[in-house]
């Protein structure tokens, strides 16, 4: 299947040429809360601003990290950065569907307005030179997925496994899940490099937000990975998260762009590990005091513990690493501009 959809992407492909402005680079941030960032850092326009629409990028989430490392240090030109990337954004959001944001940080009284596709907002085109991308975990939903774990961590007999790999009528096995997410991903790249035919396309994978042992994990312990069985932590690893990144590299590679890596090199620093350790914050963590304390539509309260909803997500230092990774292929991408 997977030959006979990249064939198909194939024939969208354009031939490359130079591109970009001649003062300056131009680069483009696509992604999901893995690229907004959430809660690191200052929001992105700040609280307050009229332009604010949802998708909660911040400033210490890593495409600004970079961006102020290429301003510091510019590889022989300004980059100029837009960051379009939108908190809870599946692969169809970034090139066809208008996304609804779901912040929880002041929305307006009738929430938040659709907002048009990433590839549309970022205005890409042929002077675009740069394109990184960070998504696909809210595709299986992989959110979704830790919190059924979540509940069926509470109940005696019951697996998340055993749910996903032979799943209720209306659920989508864990397997059909990464056929799809395959399908939409080799659909984006195509339609990226068709809006910007002339970019250096880049992919993030995502970090090892897990430990290598479940039974590392406390369980319940709300700043780890709360009630979650730790044969269901090793199960969402190797069968879940692990097969997600490779299939993000596979179709990346096929197209012969650039997959940046930040699995390999976050080992060890997953949501069960020290406060003083972990690049990836639990269930509950530490948050920037304008990020919420309990979860809507749920039970969870992590200001019960003087904590807020994280929901193992990255940290600053989680996304200082990944801007290591990032602005170095950034930086090698450019080489061949």
């Amino acid at each position: 299947m997977l030959a006979v959809g990249l064939a198909l992407a194939a024939s969208t492909l354009a031939p490359s040429s130079p591109a970009g402005a001649a003062d300056q680079y131009q680069w483009a941030a696509l992604g999901d809360s893995y690229t907004a960032g959430g809660f690191v850092g200052d929001p992105q326009p700040a609280l307050g601003d009229a332009s604010r629409d949802g998708c909660d990028r911040t400033s210490d989430a890593y495409p600004g990290v970079v961006a102020r490392e290429l301003d510091e240090f510019p590889p022989g030109r300004p980059v100029q950065l837009v960051n379009v990337s939108c908190g809870n954004a599946t692969i169809p959001d970034i090139t066809s569907a208008r996304q609804t944001p779901i912040s929880p940080v002041q929305p307006p009284t009738n929430g938040w307005p659709a907002v048009d596709p990433q590839i549309k907002r970022a205005k890409l085109n042929d002077q675009t030179d740069i394109v990184t991308i960070g998504v696909g975990g809210n595709s299986l939903p992989f959110g979704g997925m830790l919190l059924k774990c979540l509940e069926l961590g509470a109940m005696p007999g019951k697996t998340c496994r055993e749910y996903y790999t032979s799943p209720p009528e209306g659920e989508e096995s864990v397997q059909d899940k990464l056929a799809r997410v395959q399908d939409e991903y080799i659909e984006m790249l195509a339609k990226v490099h068709e809006a910007a035919p002339n970019a250096k396309v880049i992919t993030i994978g995502y970090p090892a937000v897990l430990p290598q042992e479940g039974s590392t994990c406390n369980r319940p312990a709300l700043t780890e990975l709360g009630s979650i069985k730790h044969a269901d932590v090793d199960w969402l690893r190797e069968d879940v998260l692990k097969p997600l990144n490779s299939t993000i590299q596979q179709v990346t590679s096929f197209f012969g762009d650039r997959y940046v890596d930040v699995y390999s090199s976050s080992v060890g620093h997953d949501a069960c590990q020290p406060a003083d350790t972990k690049w990836v914050e639990g269930i509950c963590g530490d948050a920037a005091d304008y990020w919420p304390t309990k979860l809507p539509g749920t039970l969870l309260n992590c200001g019960l513990i003087n904590k807020h909803v994280t929901l193992v997500h990255p940290n600053t230092a989680g996304h200082a690493n990944t801007a290591a990774h990032v602005e170095r292929a950034i930086r090698i991408a450019l080489l061949d501009r």
